[in-house]
């Protein structure tokens, strides 16, 4: 257990950029009472569609990994370090999808899974997710989420 978070993230092929800013008027992250609210954030690249006309799931699961990957250099440049992280608390999936789309929990997957595998079961968390028939910037999918923090 003497593994940091950044070799962690070495081992799994992942480096995370800086972290991006707001979209529009408003906190990247909050503190408080122990608790840090990131707020909703997007996959890299800023690909534009829905998953069940322009994505698949399988593209979506893709999408949310990402998100959850600007989600931790977020974290990393509020905290200085993933270290702090006490536990993934919540993930709450936005999924900008097509009235018939069914797969909004595969989609979310990407993020979840990504939590597991970087602080392993300190990544287990509650989540929710829900279809949107509009997301800013016309995003596939935004991941708002919530951490305990040192």
């Amino acid at each position: 257990m003497t593994e940091t978070i950044e070799k962690r993230l070495e081992s799994l092929g992942i480096t995370l950029p800086a972290g991006s800013a707001p979209a529009a008027a408003y906190a990247n992250a909050v503190s408080v009472n122990g608790l840090m609210f990131v707020a909703g954030k997007g996959p890299s690249g800023a690909p534009k569609g829905k998953l069940g006309r322009e994505y698949s799931t399988e593209q979506g699961f893709e999408f949310a990994r990402q998100a959850g990957i600007e989600i931790l250099a977020v974290l990393r440049d509020e905290l200085g370090s993933l270290d702090r992280i006490k536990r993934v608390v919540k993930l709450q999936g936005f999924v900008n999808a097509t009235a018939e789309f069914e797969e909004h929990h595969k989609v979310l997957d990407g993020c979840s899974k990504l939590m597991a595998d970087v602080f392993g079961e300190r990544g287990a968390h509650a989540r929710s997710v829900f279809g949107a028939v509009s997301v800013r910037d016309n995003l596939p999918i935004i991941v708002d989420s919530i951490f305990e923090v040192e």
